[in-house]
């Protein structure tokens, strides 16, 4: 008689189980991540089908794009080279040397960032143009009488948005630079005086190579907000690539021509990502001891330090002051005339909208954050990358990518309606806020993603560990743990989007519904005008707004020096 033996399967411990949990919930994450950044990639994708597809207003495209993209490219070289120069070298004069007025100079150099730059625009124009004041006093003091009487730069022209934009986006470069000089140390600057350097050899040859990643991020930025610029250029008379989206699209009444110019822009967005990565290839710099020296200021006397003053307030006047004082000025004047003119109205909207996008990005930049967290695979990672994007995407073309879709969604929907009930549905997302929440969201989630993600990055992984040992999920432990210890980083991400969201002008003037006025849409339609002195108010508040998020930032960066 023989007896059959068989193998129990072995019990499933409380490890296994714990094991197949954080799989699943992984997944879940995961899953998550790609839903968000499948709807970020939506109007990328809408824009490069819509454009490559035959017959698409090729023709209309090819009339306007040449001039485009020549204005466009002459805008960033300009424009990025005066940047380069001013940000590095005021940058680099506050911190390492000591002249009058050093440590106010370092703050107000970081205030043109709270102007937006079509504002800034509006401002000059008011300001400079022939009916202004600075012409009109000229022509009563000359006793000239027509314009061929005298020669005055033309704002109105490419040089005069050359000027605008290096004035409005050098701080994104002195940032950058500020940040990178701040940390170095001491010692490498010695290194190189005892090898005979000068300290502006020391500059070029040791400061400079050390601060070049940062100055390429700098200057990164600053590009991508040339590409980006609407409102300034329309203003001005350049045609550029934003510029001829907008006309084709609206003004020729050609989606396939305006999808064909918004592919031209993003590449040219991803070709300047990719030689901004291949100049920072191969940079990378590190201490190699903690035991390292803060920089010690250096005096500068008499012409020197007048001459450092000089240097680092002119940006100042010409980028903050003179532009806020005009503001103020018609502010002031015109002040019954905003409030009779839609002023409340357009802040309010303006404001409801930032919120409910703040909250609506913060939300999906913890979700981001927090998968790439939990999952730690390469895939999760990607998907975070590519959810940042949406910050390189010009607004014509983020509002033209979203408007097509969404709108052919309502008309399917409006078509099963009627075939149904005989109703119309009306337009459920293309004619309403969602869309301009959903571009807002898009535009800025990876300001919302940053903050977010170094905040997390404080936190151990030891609390994640310690959490599932106490038989926390990863939501659980997400709710629990992690939130209330990232509740300032949570808060700076929202003020950030809520910021950028107030000041966004191209894709609100683009998706916003009929009679929909926001404090961006109300300056921009009262300066199209020539009214632009009824929009003083408007635009001063968008300026007080945005001056909080600045001064923090500059308090960040400026906080501590190199081994501090």
């Amino acid at each position: 008689m023989t007896t059959s033996t068989s193998k129990s399967a072995p019990p499933v411990t409380w490890l296994d189980g714990l094991r197949r949990t954080i799989l699943r919930e992984q997944a879940g994450w995961a899953v998550i991540a790609a839903v968000l950044v499948a709807v970020v990639l939506l109007p990328i994708v809408t824009v490069a089908v819509l454009a490559l597809r035959p017959g698409t207003g090729a023709g209309v495209a090819a009339s306007v794009l040449g001039r485009a993209l020549r204005d466009t490219i002459l805008l960033m070289i300009a424009t990025g080279g005066i940047t380069l120069v001013i940000g590095t070298g005021t940058a680099w004069l506050v911190t390492m040397y000591r002249f009058p007025g050093r440590g106010l100079l370092d703050r107000l150099l970081v205030l043109p960032l709270a102007i937006p730059t079509y504002i800034l625009a509006f401002a000059y124009v008011e300001l400079l143009d022939y009916a202004g004041p600075v012409q009109s006093a000229l022509r009563a003091a000359f006793g000239w009488s027509s314009p061929r009487a005298y020669w005055f730069p033309e704002i109105r022209s490419l040089g005069g948005a050359v000027f605008v934009l290096s004035m409005a986006l050098f701080p994104y470069v002195y940032l950058s630079a500020r940040a990178s000089f701040v940390q170095q140390s001491v010692c490498v600057l010695e290194v190189a005086r005892t090898l005979g350097r000068t300290s502006l050899g020391a500059f070029w040859s040791v400061a400079l190579p050390l601060a070049r990643p940062a100055l390429a991020a700098g200057v990164a930025l600053v590009l991508m907000e040339c590409v980006n610029e609407f409102g300034a250029m329309q203003h001005l008379g350049v045609d550029t690539l934003t510029v001829a989206v907008y006309a084709t699209w609206l003004q020729r009444g050609s989606l396939g021509g305006a999808a064909q110019i918004a592919l031209v822009a993003l590449i040219v967005v991803a070709l300047m990502l990719q030689v901004e990565r291949a100049a920072r290839q191969g940079a990378r710099f590190h201490h190699t001891t903690g035991r390292y020296q803060a920089i010690p200021f250096q005096d500068l006397y008499g012409a020197k330090a007048w001459a450092a003053v000089a240097a680092c307030l002119v940006p100042v006047l010409f980028g903050f002051a003179v532009p806020f004082a005009v503001l103020a000025y018609h502010a002031v004047t015109h002040a019954g005339e905003a409030f009779n003119g839609g002023f409340f109205g357009a802040a309010l909207r303006s404001i409801m909208l930032a919120t409910i996008a703040a909250v609506v990005a913060v939300g999906v930049g913890l979700v981001l954050a927090y998968a790439r967290r939990v999952v730690r695979s390469g895939l999760v990672t990607r998907a975070a990358l590519i959810a940042g994007l949406g910050y390189a995407l010009p607004g014509t073309v983020l509002a033209l990518g979203l408007k097509l879709p969404l709108s052919a969604f309502d008309n399917w929907v409006d078509g099963g309606v009627r075939a149904v009930t005989g109703w119309s549905s009306g337009l459920l997302l293309s004619g309403t806020i969602v869309i301009l929440v959903l571009a807002y969201v898009i535009r800025f989630l990876a300001v919302s993603l940053g903050a977010i993600d170094a905040g997390l990055e404080r936190l151990s992984p030891n609390l994640d560990a310690a959490a599932r040992t106490l038989g926390e999920t990863a939501t659980s432990a997400l709710r629990r743990v992690h939130l209330p210890l990232i509740l300032p980083a949570l808060g700076t991400a929202g003020l950030l989007v809520f910021v950028e969201a107030m000041k966004e002008l191209p894709a609100t003037l683009l998706l916003r519904p009929f009679n929909f006025e926001t404090l961006a849409t109300h300056v921009y339609s009262l300066a199209a005008l020539e009214k632009f002195e009824a929009a003083g108010l408007g635009a001063l508040a968008i300026v007080l707004v945005g001056l909080v998020p600045v001064l923090l930032l500059h308090r960040a960066v400026a906080s501590g020096r190199a081994g501090s």
